[in-house]
């Protein structure tokens, strides 16, 4: 029973750790169905936003579907630009509301009456058109409307929606299509609505006139009114409310198990770790949501930001790179400065520091690395280069003795020259074997030889120190060396901040691909 309880318990570990990576990729992805839901949420969001700050400058195009694709005016060639009509929802019937907005009674009454002519002259025939004109009723309507027209200049309606172009598009238009004398819009307004005008051309071509070029100006005028705060009425807030009440929950559902998750991070430091998300919640300055929908959306993996994030490090590296190089550069030239006016330097030389010198390990360090350099020369360096030395030592020894006068005597004697060169040979092999045993026998062990080497050492150091004890000399030292280091302070490091420091960034990228 033992046995095959053990054999049990082996096969439901066995098939436990087969089942904990399936749960834990099942747990990660709903993780990230959730990021990419709460993500699309946001930028849906923010796409509202977006339409809600670009809805009262785009409001003619919601309103017509009309864009302007471009126009020339090239000194005196001026051409209209191509427009395009977009048939599109009555966006303007649904948003309006939203942002208080409503028909302006003057210029909604002003389209009614034309609206009016239109059905008091509709008739099958020019003849019948050129009757109906002399109707009482058509003379009403034309009076008022050259009434409504004047008053329309005066008044200008179109300020409170900030729309006193539209009126100068709507005088400048009305005076080209009617030529006065006065050069006036009232005038144009005037002869344009008499019976006169519309009889002596075409009353269609006339209104047809009016509904292409100044109708659709006078509809996009509109009233809004201003609130109890000052400010316009706008219910923008309740469409957003159902977000931000979306958002907060989530912020605070996930700020909280981020503090409960993590090992001392409290519930304030898991929401400044999620700080970004602040910007969802905020009524004010809405387009700053872009932070946290950019954020989302990369951290669900909806958008690869990984090479603007690298841009932006390696911006700010450039950026903090150039400022700290220059200042910790400076700083370390102004500590020696300073040490060299406190006379530091001097008393290094001069082995009399003010501090005492901490030995970590009691030993010489000088005197150990002179005698390993003396140890690697011997026993490496010599034995390679001793032939160029013999060669050298040949050289010169043959040229001293072919200069000698003694020897310009003698060399005509037969064996002289044979003599001279045994001579040469055996000098030669003397002198380098007395350095190489001399060196060899240097770096022996040998205690009192490193007594010696030690003392020597020491030795140059307090000759040096002797040399600079003169007033003079350790001024002259000290102004020399303070002068060379503002000069590379002045030529050197204050230029680091004017060096290309994107052209080292591009050399460590390529050292990291190597």
């Amino acid at each position: 029973m033992s046995k095959l309880g053990a054999g049990l318990a082996l096969k439901n570990m066995s098939s436990l750790q087969r089942l904990t990576p399936n749960k834990s990729k099942r747990k990660v992805h709903r993780a990230l169905w959730f990021e990419r839901v709460m993500a699309l949420l946001a930028s849906l969001n923010y796409l509202l936003v977006l339409f809600d700050l670009t809805y009262l400058p785009l409001r003619d195009f919601w309103l017509h579907g009309k864009v302007q694709l471009f126009s020339f005016d090239i000194g005196p060639v001026s051409l209209p630009g191509l427009s395009l009509e977009v048939p599109l929802p009555p966006i303007t019937q649904w948003y309006d509301p939203v942002k208080g907005i409503q028909p302006y009674r003057d210029t909604e009454q002003y389209l009614d009456k034309v609206n009016e002519l239109e059905a008091e002259i509709d008739a099958t025939n020019l003849s019948s058109k050129l009757r109906s004109l002399q109707s009482p009723e058509v003379a009403q309507i034309l009076e008022d409307l050259r009434q409504r027209s004047v008053e329309m200049i005066e008044t200008n309606p179109f300020q409170l929606a900030d729309k006193t172009g539209d009126l100068e598009k709507i005088k400048n238009k009305m005076r080209e299509h009617i030529r006065t004398e006065e050069d006036s819009a009232k005038e144009a307004f005037i002869q344009f609505w008499s019976i006169e005008n519309l009889a002596a051309k075409d009353p269609d071509d006339e209104l047809q006139f009016f509904n292409d070029e100044i109708s659709p100006l006078i509809e996009a005028n509109y009233y809004r009114p201003i609130g109890e705060t000052g400010d316009f009425v706008d219910y923008f807030g309740l469409l957003d409310f159902p977000f931000f009440a979306l958002f907060l929950t989530e912020f605070l559902a996930r700020t909280w198990l981020i503090s409960r998750r993590r090992t001392g991070v409290s519930w304030l430091d898991a929401m400044l770790w999620r700080w970004y998300d602040i910007f969802l919640l905020i009524p004010l300055w809405r387009w700053l949501r872009i932070i946290p929908v950019t954020i989302r959306l990369d951290q669900a993996k909806l958008v690869d930001l990984s090479a603007i994030q690298k841009q932006v490090r390696q911006g700010f590296v450039a950026e903090i790179a150039g400022d700290m190089t220059q200042v910790v550069v400076i700083q370390i030239i102004n500590e020696l400065q300073y040490s060299i006016r406190q006379g530091e330097i001097a008393n290094l030389l001069q082995q009399r520091e003010v501090r005492p010198y901490i030995d970590l390990n009691e030993t010489d360090e000088v005197a150990a690395l002179t005698k390993i350099m003396v140890q690697m020369t011997v026993e490496q360096v010599l034995p390679t280069i001793r032939p160029d030395v013999e060669a050298l030592l040949h050289h010169n020894l043959d040229k001293i003795i072919n200069q000698s006068q003694a020897y310009q005597g003698l060399e005509r004697i037969p064996g002289v020259e044979t003599i001279r060169n045994q001579l040469i040979e055996r000098l030669v092999q003397q002198i380098t074997q007395a350095v190489y045993s001399g060196l060899d026998a240097a770096i022996a062990d040998d205690p009192v030889g490193d007594q010696i080497l030690q003392r020597l050492i020491s030795h140059i150091g307090e000759a040096y120190g002797s040399q600079i004890q003169t007033q003079k000399t350790l001024e002259e030292i000290q102004y020399l060396l303070n002068a060379f280091l503002e000069e590379v302070k002045i030529n050197y490091v204050k230029r680091l901040s004017q060096e290309d420091l994107e052209e080292i960034l591009d050399q460590t990228r390529a050292i990291r691909q190597k």
